[in-house]
């Protein structure tokens, strides 16, 4: 059997010391260039590749410095600072030697301690009860099965959003695909803009700054396996070209999986 999709694009092969190269995939293709959440990931699996990283994830940002082109691409991942039990990197996807998108991760040995969730999952209807959102034009959308409970993208574009920019949605990676760092990343950006749904407007936007915070480790996502991850996002400011939105993802049993935070910026 032909690696899962999400794999293919996210393949990288040694090209140096703290060196990868790999290639954008035409399924995860946007509007324009690549879908961030896979070049997020693309970025991510650097650092998990890497012989000297130390322990999981807690901690992800990647900055889109410019337009990702259709291609080769090469990523740099170097630990820039290893303790007892945490580690720091710095990351950068480079094309023509100039970097199209950096990032910052941080990885510690987990051990076991007092633990509580205060964020509320959200009640919506279980995925079954709900339709699965028909095929967009992007090819990105193809390879997730998507069923919203809540704020869908808007039908009609006439200026006349609602009062709240909030999305619920069951989503998991179409084929199936066990849940893992890699895909729990892509998956952090799943959310179509914020500004579409408050004004049903279709401006110029695009994602600036992603930030994933992992309360889940390796074993959690294991056995969530590839059941639905339950998505929430709800826009925060709109302010001189710019917006930020806070995303929770959680797993059908109610463990929080992650949290990640969003700068965009838009046009008019």
């Amino acid at each position: 059997m032909s690696p899962h999709v999400l794999d293919q694009a996210i393949a990288l092969e040694p090209a140096g010391d703290d060196l990868w190269r790999g290639r954008t995939h035409a399924e995860y293709a946007n509007f324009i260039g690549p879908y961030g959440g896979v070049t997020a990931a693309q970025l991510l699996q650097a650092v998990l590749l890497h012989p000297q990283r130390l322990g999981e994830l807690v901690a992800f940002t990647i900055n889109f410095a410019a337009a990702v082109a259709d291609g080769e691409f090469h990523v740099r991942a170097r630990p820039a600072r290893t303790n007892r039990s945490t580690q720091h990197w710095v990351v950068e996807m480079l094309q023509d030697d100039q970097p199209v998108a950096t990032g910052t991760a941080m990885t510690a040995v987990r051990r076991r301690t007092w633990g509580a969730t205060e964020a509320e999952m959200p009640q919506v209807p279980p995925p079954q009860d709900l339709p699965r959102e028909a095929a967009r034009g992007v090819a990105w959308v193809r390879h997730y099965e998507r069923r919203y409970a809540e704020g869908n993208v808007p039908t009609e574009w006439k200026g006349q959003g609602g009062p709240s920019s909030r999305t619920r949605l069951w989503l998991r990676d179409a084929p199936d695909r066990p849940l893992d760092f890699a895909s729990l990343t892509a998956m952090a950006d799943n959310f179509f803009p914020r500004l579409w749904l408050r004004r049903a407007t279709q401006v110029p936007i695009g994602t600036v700054s992603m930030t994933v915070y992992y309360h889940a480790d390796s074993t959690l996502l294991q056995a969530t396996g590839t059941d639905y991850v339950l998505a929430q996002a709800q826009g925060q400011g709109f302010r001189n070209g710019y917006l930020d939105q806070a995303g929770q993802l959680w797993n059908r049993q109610g463990d929080l999986l992650a949290t990640t935070h969003q700068l965009m910026y838009y046009k008019e």
